[in-house]
């Protein structure tokens, strides 16, 4: 029989800061650091390479433990069918740090803590759900506010250079290169293509 192997799967956003603290979580778990799966998600992408990755390398009666219940989906429903597809399709346990009654190889012991492991499941799985619908509620009516007060919202607008006029219209004179434009102004070409763009659209 081949032995049990730990798996780790921690998931920051580019918002938050907590990449080390959650590692370091799954380290004191036991986990070795070859073993670990980050995923960096951005925007609004959630593709998750390293987690796909790690349920490939996962066999029969391996654990995964995770930091929070949130890391194996987005909504309710995702986080429902990520541990019930880690349960009953590839045969592994999973432990949550975060909340100890959510660990599957406790749940093997009685009836009872099967129980209360899956209602602990449902009622962790929607409280997730709710709080990242109540960010994004709150991050629109922010937005929505700022906009109201006049407040710009996203990068600031690149400044042009205060000797563009004279040089953009050398340019268009044909005077000058773009190649030569761009050095003067000290701009690179997707900034510099920008602002003729601006220009004539003006």
């Amino acid at each position: 029989m081949s032995e049990i192997r730990i798996h780790g799967y921690a998931r920051v956003s580019t918002k938050e800061q907590n990449e080390e603290r959650q590692i370091n979580s799954l380290k004191e778990a036991g986990v070795s650091e070859r073993d670990i799966y980050i995923d960096k998600i951005s925007g609004k992408s959630f593709d998750r390479p390293e987690y796909q990755r790690m349920l490939n390398a996962v066999r029969r009666g391996d654990l995964i433990i995770i930091p929070s219940i949130d890391r194996l989906g987005r909504n309710y429903t995702e986080i429902q069918e990520q541990w019930r597809h880690i349960i009953n399709e590839l045969g592994a346990d999973i432990q949550v740090l975060d909340m100890p009654l959510l660990d599957t190889r406790t749940e093997k012991d009685s009836i009872d803590s099967r129980f209360v492991a899956d209602l602990v499941l449902q009622i962790l799985s929607y409280v997730a759900a709710k709080e990242r619908e109540n960010i994004r509620a709150r991050q629109a009516q922010g937005i929505a506010n700022a906009k109201a007060k006049g407040v710009p919202i996203g990068r600031p607008k690149a400044k042009r250079p205060e000797n563009w006029d004279e040089i953009y219209q050398k340019w268009v004179n044909k005077e000058i290169t773009a190649v030569a434009a761009m050095k003067i102004l000290g701009l690179k070409t997707n900034t510099f293509y920008k602002f003729v763009k601006e220009e004539k659209n003006s």
